[in-house]
């Protein structure tokens, strides 16, 4: 039978609107609210998955995916939630098209393949440290949760509900990433990792904090 732990893991911790940045720096008209409006709209939908999913003694969505599978989600639901309320910006429409967001209208059927300006979306478990596939200029926003993974079961780690720890944004420069490449024998995805002078920037222009960090 699953834990009463487990019942009030279920349910996300809210979003906080009180701990948004009044004085953050975004583009393309994007503001707090269109931000707090994406995050929510996440936290409710897991509820409501978890809460289906635990009736029917199935683990939740953060507990069985493996994590990158789950940092995805969460990056590509905020991606898709934030044209919704912010006018000035859309879903890229072209496949795997970057950055994720671009100016609504600026590209035909709002399609590019690799525009110099929008907004890239990541999500991660880590409080630094993050990912992308190559140095380049960029406005990268980055979705910073806490939640279970699926090697919690082997850890014997308790279950906790699913929030959201910090947003931060800035627009960076290939000199903010570090290339980490891989060896010819390696089979690790090609990657590059945001440097100190990329970090600092993000940290500087931070859009979202809750208390616990």
């Amino acid at each position: 039978m699953p834990s009463s732990k487990e019942a009030i893991a279920c349910t996300p911790i809210a979003v906080d609107p009180t701990k948004f940045n009044p004085s953050v720096d975004l583009p393309f008209g994007l503001t707090v609210n269109h931000v707090n409006l994406a995050m929510t709209e996440f936290v409710e939908f897991l509820g409501f998955v978890n809460s289906q999913l635990h009736k029917r003694r199935i683990e939740r969505l953060e507990s069985f995916l493996m994590p990158a599978n789950f940092s995805s989600i969460v990056g590509e639901f905020t991606a898709a939630a934030i044209p919704k309320y912010c006018n000035g910006i859309v879903r890229n429409n072209y496949h795997n098209g970057h950055p994720d967001l671009i100016p609504r209208g600026r590209y035909t059927d709002d399609a590019a393949q690799h525009a110099n300006e929008g907004v890239e979306i990541k999500a991660s478990r880590h409080l630094r440290g993050w990912q992308g596939h190559n140095p380049e200029d960029v406005w990268l926003m980055v979705f910073v949760f806490d939640a279970n993974a699926s090697r919690d079961v082997v850890r014997g780690a308790a279950p906790k509900p699913f929030r959201f720890v910090k947003v931060v944004g800035g627009m960076l420069t290939k000199d903010d990433w570090t290339f980490s490449g891989r060896s010819e024998t390696s089979r690790r995805t090609i990657t590059a990792s945001i440097n100190r002078s990329g970090f600092q920037k993000m940290e500087a222009n931070w859009i979202y904090r809750s208390e616990q960090q």
